[in-house]
């Protein structure tokens, strides 16, 4: 009987807003087909990012009491300070106010103007961070990543020939990391095997190169690696999420996600010099380096959100909500990203509606017409999000267009879902009708947070 229920109870509801088709047009409408920018009232579901909204436990809760706000050396800082050094064995652990805050504080530290980047597939922050710096992202994935049809169980693996010949190829010192994201979110939140991070912790010896991991989902890349990686079945999560860790020269990390916590992240390194170099660089912007731009009631919530989210229990039920979702929609025929991956669905939006043009933005109508039909907000990964302007103005097709369904943790219920799966059936079923949209004005980073846009060739009443 294990597995066939939720490994909680619920203690506190928080009621859902529910819409008539009007109000979601008006709200659609005043927010220019960008759903940022629809106000969460408005939302009945929202699958907008599992980032920040996770159910936090009692224990976090009681933690949240128990914060000690000291201005240096909380005793908040040494708790969480000993739980990231167990669960990663990295000696030098720098609290930051989320993610985005430890890319730009390792960057700053370790990145030059003129750098190259490698990873498995960056995300948006990450890309938008290295290119402020001056550096050059680069994707090198595994060719099945850019094929959502295809099933295979490590879609966020990196291409290990492709990333040799880059560090041959370039000149030497240019590339001061390879970021291996864990589990990969911008090809489908697929999972990294072992196998492939010790093929690239031995090319970064061999050419000097640091190898850090973006660490948000960790522990759902670990127990996705006890599922799918063989002789891992009976190793614990924690285990192996150690055996990731020590294969890394260092970690930054969005504790948003699986530090099941509304805000908070860190930076943990091997490296002395370099925490050095980045405990003087956050003074100036984060704040004293224990406590890194939060309060110690954070601090204290994601030191236990870091021991919980390596329950058995809790990724079992987790991974298996994920996947219940997916294999629902693939069987009535929705094209997903396959296998489901750890923190989301991710419908592939070209198959979705051949009809659109990659440049009318599917995944973009896609989201605002399941908006529009059951109040159900999602996000585009695709060509709205990656999509770069040329200097004529025009732009090329990215390789992936997505739609996500990120699944907030210990959130929604299995009906809640239900529910979900049963939209974007619908939607599928009528998708000849989707409109295809044009952007009227953008900002010149991280487009799809602010970018204006419309149907094209029709005026919406």
């Amino acid at each position: 009987m294990r597995g066939t229920m939720e490994p909680y109870r619920i203690k506190v509801v928080e009621p859902i807003p529910f819409t008539t088709l009007e109000e979601r047009k008006r709200a659609l409408i005043a927010a220019e087909w960008n759903l940022f920018r629809i106000p969460s009232h408005l939302v009945t579901i929202d699958l907008l990012t599992d980032s920040g909204v996770t159910a936090m436990s009692a224990h976090q809760w009681a933690g949240l009491l128990d914060g000690d706000e000291a201005y240096a050396g909380a005793r908040s800082f040494r708790r969480l300070d000993e739980v990231v050094r167990d669960l990663t064995g990295l000696p030098h652990v720098i609290p930051t106010h989320q993610g985005r805050a430890a890319e730009k504080l390792l960057f700053e530290a370790v990145v030059r103007a003129g750098n190259t980047v490698p990873g498995n597939t960056h995300f948006d922050t990450t890309r938008a961070n290295l290119e402020h710096a001056g550096a050059r992202a680069v994707d090198l994935p595994v060719a099945t990543a850019r094929r959502p049809e295809v099933e295979h169980a490590f879609k966020g693996n990196i291409d290990v020939t492709a990333l040799e010949e880059l560090l041959t190829e370039v000149p030497s010192g240019s590339v001061p990391m390879v970021i291996m994201t864990v589990t990969s979110n911008g090809c489908g939140g697929q999972p990294v095997s072992l196998e492939n991070l010790r093929h690239v912790r031995q090319a970064c010896d061999r050419h000097g190169v640091l190898l850090f991991l973006d660490a948000a989902r960790f522990a759902e890349n670990a127990w996705l690696i006890r599922e799918r990686e063989p002789d891992q079945l009976e190793r614990s999560p924690k285990a192996i999420a150690r055996e990731m860790f020590d294969l890394s020269d260092g970690c930054l990390m969005s504790a948003k996600k699986d530090g099941l916590v509304n805000i908070g992240g860190f930076l943990a390194l091997r490296d002395a010099s370099i925490a050095e170099r980045l405990r003087r660089i956050m003074v100036l912007g984060e704040g004293f380096p224990t406590y890194g731009g939060l309060a110690g009631r954070d601090l204290e919530a994601m030191a236990t959100g870091l021991e919980e989210v390596l329950d058995p229990g809790y990724l079992a039920d987790r991974i298996l909500q994920v996947r219940t979702l997916g294999d629902k929609m693939h069987r009535h025929g929705v094209p997903t990203v396959r296998p489901p991956g750890g923190h989301a669905i991710y419908v592939d939006s070209r198959a979705f509606a051949p009809h659109l043009s990659p440049l009318d933005f599917p995944g973009q109508a896609i989201s605002c017409a399941l908006y529009l039909h059951a109040g159900i907000r999602s996000v585009e990964i695709g060509q709205l999000m990656n999509g770069r302007r040329k200097p004529d103005g025009t732009e090329d097709p990215v390789d992936l267009d997505l739609v996500r369904l990120a699944i907030p943790r210990r959130v929604y219920t299995t009906r809640h879902l239900d529910y979900v799966a049963e939209a974007l059936c619908e939607i599928h079923a009528q998708r000849g009708m989707l409109t295809p949209l044009e952007i009227v004005e953008e900002p010149t980073s991280l487009r799809h947070f602010g970018a204006r846009l419309r149907p094209k060739g029709a005026r919406v009443s």
